[in-house]
């Protein structure tokens, strides 16, 4: 086991505040967005083995049998296939959606075949994987996660007032559900948006203003104002509209499968996804929007975002499940007195502590401590015990 130097990433919508108060670290006034845990390229974690800090994916390059088990290159290859984060958003993310498998597989290779750079700002597709994703909630947290059902989307909006926005209030009502959906979307995507601007602002004036009212809406209208506030003028605000709004309190999860139109609006929370960069965006961004793709990739399908709850086990493990392969991930959290946990089995797994401490004991004797915000790396099939007051998270991949 190995305690992992990470990097954080600025990105402009992170919070300045969240991630250096788990870390115990003092702010630099600056976005501190995103810290990572793995092996990925674009800033792999690092061990030191005594020889000095080693990136992680140049480690696992050297001997992935050795630290990812062989099960797990069978399956996945040489690579780690998952990557940890903590995630602190001060302000919206892109409303976004990832590909599934074998369409991440054919826009790869079509993009490739027509000789589109990687870092073209109009290339959609950066690798053959897709990117399925769950996010914990470490605060409350605000987000958006799939359609409202259409009727209840057209009555959000008629509440608004503004006009223009009543025609897709009549598509809503007028058409099945996955026609009504994707016929708005593409509108509001098709739409000029200069000729839009003035609409999203009135939207935005009056999301405020019911904000503070009874409405069963009052909280959804006030992170669209939000989002308005961040992106003044962008169609995304009014496509966000047709998404549910999602309050998760500490410990409550969100699993993102493919085609899922979804966004980080606001808190702290321990995210974990499959090794991939392939998004494409609906709105809320200066960035690139495919729409073509785009609506080639949603699935048009509204219902309830399903907040997820962990299952306890035993030995007081506590699984988020989710349905998919890449990765596993889970929570212990630690009483005083209480006994160590095993962790042993053949898969690489990345420990994070979100709260306490948490005490390490390996079978030959040595010993870790972790604090708040701090993770280690225990390669496949090493047998550790894990014990202490405090809350760890577990990333792994599924048996």
């Amino acid at each position: 086991m190995n305690r992992l130097l990470n990097t954080v990433r600025p990105y402009a919508w992170g919070s300045t505040t969240a991630i250096p108060e788990l870390l115990g670290t003092a702010p630099t006034g600056e976005p501190q967005a995103e810290l990572w845990m793995g092996a990925h390229p674009g800033a792999p974690s690092r061990v030191d083995r005594g020889e000095g800090p080693v990136p992680l994916d140049a480690l696992i390059d050297a001997d992935p049998t050795a630290e990812l088990g062989d099960a797990t290159v069978k399956r996945f290859g040489p690579r780690l296939p998952f990557l940890l984060k903590l995630l602190a958003a001060g302000a919206p993310l892109s409303v976004q959606v990832h590909p599934d498998l074998a369409q991440a597989r054919a826009g790869y290779a079509d993009e490739e075949a027509r000789g589109i750079p990687l870092d073209a700002p109009h290339r959609t597709y950066k690798d053959a994987n897709h990117k399925p994703e769950m996010l914990v909630a470490l605060s409350s947290f605000d987000g958006l996660c799939g359609f409202r059902r259409p009727a209840d989307a057209a009555a959000l909006i008629d509440a608004l007032g503004v006009g223009a926005l009543a025609p897709y209030a009549d598509i809503l009502r007028a058409h099945p559900e996955d026609r009504a959906l994707r016929e708005v979307l593409a509108a509001v995507l098709g739409a000029d948006p200069a000729a839009t601007a003035d609409t999203v602002h009135a939207a935005a004036e009056a999301a405020a203003r019911l904000a503070t009212t009874d409405t069963p809406y009052a909280a959804a209208y006030a992170v669209y104002a939000k989002a308005a506030h961040s992106f003044p003028g962008d169609r995304g605000v009014i496509a966000a509209m047709l998404l549910n709004h999602v309050q998760l309190q500490p410990g409550e999860a969100l699993y993102l499968g493919a085609g899922v139109p979804h966004a980080y609006l606001d808190g702290l929370g321990v995210e974990i996804m499959a090794n991939s960069d392939n998004v494409l965006r609906c709105g809320l961004t200066p960035k690139h929007i495919d729409v073509p793709e785009l609506l080639r990739v949603v699935r048009f399908e509204a219902g309830d975002p399903g907040v997820l709850r962990p299952e306890a086990a035993p030995d007081g493990e506590e699984l988020y499940a989710a349905p998919i392969d890449e990765f596993r991930l889970s929570r212990y959290v630690l009483a005083a007195g209480s006994g160590p946990r095993t962790l042993d089995q053949g898969t690489p797994q990345i420990l994070l502590c979100t709260a306490g401490q948490a005490l390490l004991s390996a079978e030959d004797g040595s010993t870790l401590t972790l604090g708040r915000g701090e993770s280690c790396w225990i390669p496949a099939g090493e047998r550790t015990e894990l014990s202490g007051e405090g809350t760890v998270f577990r990333a792994t991949v599924a048996a």
